[in-house]
């Protein structure tokens, strides 16, 4: 009888211990729905309305996947994850402020696919890198945010590619752009942008490094209808280094520009016509763009191919 009796005790302090773990385990995976519950455990059967609420379900390095069109809300990331929503619209509508801040370690990423961004003519910024180590953009839309559709401000060394992704109507007055990367102090900030599309936006793209540096790669992306300029360098305490390739700007009050300091921009097999300015400050050419049609063509400095 007593041994029955130590038996029944054990049973009866390991299995409130069972059934407790899943609760407070997180998932390499979870989900979201736009008929979602975030009560749920965010489960593929029991999924989650928003992504703030799926985010602490997540495990470190998870992923986070949509399993039908909905708007799902701003969130805040901070370690490693993926976001990737092929379902249908997955909306991320803000108002007055930003639609995900990626603030992580040194060594965490943040994958972005899928997203449908929406700033309202008021929101902030579409994706805020504040803190991390790389982050990954594909196959999104970004609209109307007063800052910019993607904005870069972290220090230490960090890294971007954005690919097959649209920034619409992004920037206020003369602040802005559809993708700025403008790293902190000391920082150092290589990234690509591919197959983008940037549309009356203040500034298409904007490597700003008045507190780090940049290394930015342009390929085979657009340029347009920009308020202020399609592409622009400038750089004080560090360097910006911009190389445009297989790109078109056009329709800009400045088709490319480099605003001085320690900027060097390098342009090849682009077309730069139909701006008030083609090009402003020195911009190198490889001898293989077609630079004409603008208002004022401006002059580009030869490279010699190698």
């Amino acid at each position: 009888m007593r041994r029955i009796a130590l038996v029944a005790l054990a049973l009866g302090l390991f299995v409130p211990l069972l059934a407790s773990a899943p609760a407070n385990a997180q998932a390499t995976r979870t989900w979201v729905s736009g008929v979602g519950d975030d009560a749920n455990p965010c489960s593929r059967t029991a999924p989650c309305k928003t992504f703030a609420g799926a985010i602490s379900k997540t495990a470190a390095a998870g992923e986070i996947n949509c399993l039908d069109p909905g708007g799902f809300g701003a969130v805040t990331v901070t370690k490693s994850m993926t976001i990737s929503c092929e379902a249908g619209t997955a909306g991320v509508l803000v108002s007055g402020t930003n639609a995900i801040i990626f603030n992580a370690g040194v060594n965490d990423y943040l994958f972005l696919k899928g997203l449908d961004f929406e700033g309202l003519g008021t929101g902030i910024n579409g994706v805020s890198f504040l803190n991390g180590g790389f982050l990954h953009v594909e196959d999104c839309v970004f609209r109307r945010f007063t800052g910019s559709g993607i904005s870069i401000t972290a220090g230490g060394a960090t890294g971007f590619e954005i690919t097959r992704t649209t920034v619409f109507s992004n920037g206020n007055g003369s602040t802005g752009a559809g993708i700025r990367i403008a790293p902190a102090a000391g920082g150092t900030s290589k990234g690509m942008i591919d197959r983008v599309v940037a549309d009356r936006n203040t500034f298409g793209f904007a490597a700003d490094a008045s507190g780090g540096s940049i290394l930015l790669n342009v390929d085979h992306s657009s340029a347009t209808n920009s308020t202020l300029a399609g592409v622009i360098g400038t750089a004080t305490s560090g360097t910006a280094n911009v190389m445009i390739m297989r790109s078109t700007a056009s329709n800009n009050a400045t088709g490319i520009q480099n605003a001085g300091g320690t900027t060097t921009i390098r342009v090849g097999e682009s077309a730069i016509q139909g701006n008030t300015t083609g090009v402003s400050g020195v911009v190198s050419s490889y001898t293989t763009n077609q630079l004409n049609g603008n208002t004022t063509d401006g002059t580009m400095s030869t490279i010699p191919l190698k």
